[in-house]
C-alpha cells in the first residue's frame, strides 16, 4: 500500500546553529514551520551549548552537545578558542559531523526528502555544505553595516579592518562559494543591505526582515492613531529608561555594577528641570533581567546607592514579581518576566547587551552603550555593534558621559526621527521567521523532488 501524499511528501529537516542566541532564532523559524498545514519533521544538531531551546520545543537532537569553557565567544578571544581545544572542541565537531552525514544517510535511504538549515556563520554553513543533502543559511553573524552603510564605506582606524571586505563583501569568497552552490536554496541574511550586495553574486539571497525581531510584542496594546491629547500625555508621562545588562553570569553582574554608576549620573543630571524632559519631571529605570540571573546580587548595590523599597509604581508591568525601588523622583523596576514591555516603553536604553541592544534599537530606539570587561561585551563587541547599529547606538567611555548623550537626544526631536528610522532599516519587520519558513516550505520541499 503506497504512502499518502502528505506522509511521502513530508520533509525532513535538520537544523544546524551555533550558539545560544541562534539556537533561539531557529527555534523562532521551526515553530512558523509547525503553523503549517504540512509541517516538516524537524530534527536539530546544536554545535555549540546543549540546545537547550531545541529540547523545550520537543525537538530531537541527533548527536552529541556539550557546553564549551568560551560559553560560543571563541571569535572574539584566540586564548578561549584554545580553551575550547583542550576541552575537547574537536573531538566533539568530528562525531558531529560523523552523526549529521549519518542522518543524511538515513534520509536518502528511506527516499524522504532531507534538507539542512543552517543557522549562525560560516561553521554550520561549512556542515551543511559536507552534509551532500540541499540546504538554506540563515546568516546571523554577519552584516555588511559592519564595514558600510547606504552611503559607503565606514571610516576605520585599524589597517587590518580592509580586509574585512576586501573582496567587496563582508561575506569572504569562500562564504560566498558555499552559499552559491547547486544544492544551497536559500540565503537569508539579517537586512536588505546585506541582501543587496550578496545579489552581485549567484547566490539566491532573499530579504525577509530579521527573526530576532519576532515575538517582541507587548502585553499592552500599541497606538496607532494620534489623537488630540497625544501629545499631552507624552509630555505627562514619566522618562523611561531601559537597563540591559545582559544574560550571561558573572558577566550579566559585572555590567550592572557600570549600569548603575550611569544611573547615578544621570540622576544627578534630572535634578535640572529641563533635563528630563517631560512635565512629570520623573523617570523610571526599567530593568529587564534574565530569569537565569540571581536578582539578589543586584538588589544588594541599589540599596548601598541610596534606593528604597517601594510599594506603588508609575508603571504598570505584566509580572506579579517585579521589584520597585524608589529614590527622590525616580523608580527603579526589576522585571524577570516582562522583557517584552520592557523593551517597548524605554525611551532609551543603556545598554550591555548583544542580542537585547539590537532588538531595542529595532525599535526604532537610541541605546547608549558603554563596554564592560567581557567577555562578551568588552570594547571589540561594542564597538563593533555601533557600527552595525549607526546612529542608533551611541557608544561612550566613561559613564559621566552619559548625561549629555541624554540630554542632547531629549533636545532633538529630529534626531530621534532619524534614529527610528535607522533602526526600522537596519533590523527590519517582524515576521521573519514565518516568511523565512514559508520559503524553505517551497524551496527545500519542492526542489528536493527534482
Amino acid at each position: 500500500m503506497s504512502q499518502s501524499p502528505s506522509t511521502s511528501s513530508r520533509l525532513r529537516l535538520l537544523v544546524l546553529s551555533n550558539g545560544h542566541g541562534e539556537d533561539i532564532i531557529a527555534v523562532r523559524i521551526l515553530q512558523a514551520f509547525q503553523e503549517q498545514a504540512n509541517p516538516p519533521e524537524i530534527f536539530a544538531l546544536p554545535l555549540v551549548g546543549e540546545g537547550h531551546a531545541y529540547q523545550n520545543l520537543g525537538i530531537p537532537l541527533i548527536g552529541s552537545v556539550r557546553t564549551m569553557p568560551s560559553g560560543g565567544f571563541i571569535y572574539m578571544d584566540n586564548r578561549q578558542l584554545m580553551r575550547d581545544v583542550r576541552g575537547g572542541l574537536v573531538q566533539l565537531t568530528l562525531s558531529q559531523i560523523q552523526a549529521m552525514r549519518r542522518w543524511v544517510s538515513s534520509q536518502k535511504k528511506s527516499g524522504k526528502p532531507a534538507g539542512i538549515l543552517a543557522v549562525g556563520d560560516i561553521v554550520p554553513l561549512l556542515f551543511a555544505y559536507f552534509s551532500g543533502a540541499n540546504y538554506a543559511f540563515v546568516g546571523t553573524a554577519k552584516s555588511e553595516y559592519y564595514v558600510q552603510d547606504e552611503t559607503g564605506l565606514l571610516p576605520r582606524k585599524s589597517k587590518s579592518a580592509r580586509w574585512e571586505n576586501f573582496s567587496g563583501s563582508i561575506y569572504h569568497p569562500w562564504e560566498r562559494w558555499l552559499m552559491s552552490r547547486r544544492r544551497c536554496r536559500a540565503v537569508f541574511p539579517r537586512d536588505a543591505l546585506t541582501t543587496q550586495i550578496l545579489k552581485q553574486w549567484p547566490i539566491p539571497a532573499v530579504d525577509v526582515g530579521n527573526p530576532m525581531m519576532d515575538g517582541l510584542a507587548p502585553s499592552f496594546g500599541m497606538q496607532r492613531f494620534y489623537t488630540v491629547d497625544t501629545q499631552q500625555k507624552e509630555l505627562a508621562r514619566p522618562l523611561v529608561v531601559t537597563l540591559l545588562p545582559g544574560s550571561r553570569p558573572p558577566e550579566a553582574y559585572n555590567n550592572w555594577q557600570v549600569i548603575l554608576e550611569v544611573v547615578s549620573a544621570l540622576l544627578a543630571s534630572f535634578q535640572e528641570r529641563d533635563a528630563v524632559g517631560h512635565t512629570s519631571g520623573s523617570v523610571v529605570f526599567l530593568a529587564a533581567i534574565a530569569p537565569s540571573l540571581d536578582t539578589r546580587q543586584l538588589t544588594s548595590s541599589l540599596q548601598v546607592q541610596g534606593w528604597r523599597p517601594h510599594t506603588e509604581s508609575p508603571i504598570s508591568l505584566p509580572d506579579a514579581n517585579t521589584l520597585i525601588f524608589k529614590q527622590r523622583n525616580a523608580y527603579l523596576l526589576i522585571s524577570q518576566q516582562a522583557y517584552n514591555d520592557c523593551l517597548h516603553l524605554g525611551d532609551v536604553a543603556i545598554a550591555m547587551a548583544g542580542t537585547a541592544t539590537e532588538q531595542f534599537v529595532g525599535l526604532g530606539k537610541p541605546a547608549i552603550a558603554i563596554p564592560g570587561q567581557g567577555p562578551q561585551y568588552n570594547y571589540a563587541f561594542a564597538e563593533a555593534q555601533s557600527r552595525l547599529l549607526g546612529e542608533s547606538l551611541i557608544l561612550i567611555e566613561q559613564p559621566a558621559q552619559a548625561a549629555k548623550v541624554m540630554r542632547s537626544l531629549l533636545q532633538n526631536p529630529d534626531s530621534l526621527q532619524v534614529i527610528a528610522e535607522n533602526g526600522l532599516r537596519r533590523m527590519g519587520q517582524p515576521g521573519a521567521a514565518r516568511r523565512i519558513a514559508d520559503c524553505l516550505a517551497e524551496r527545500l520541499v519542492l526542489k528536493s523532488k527534482k
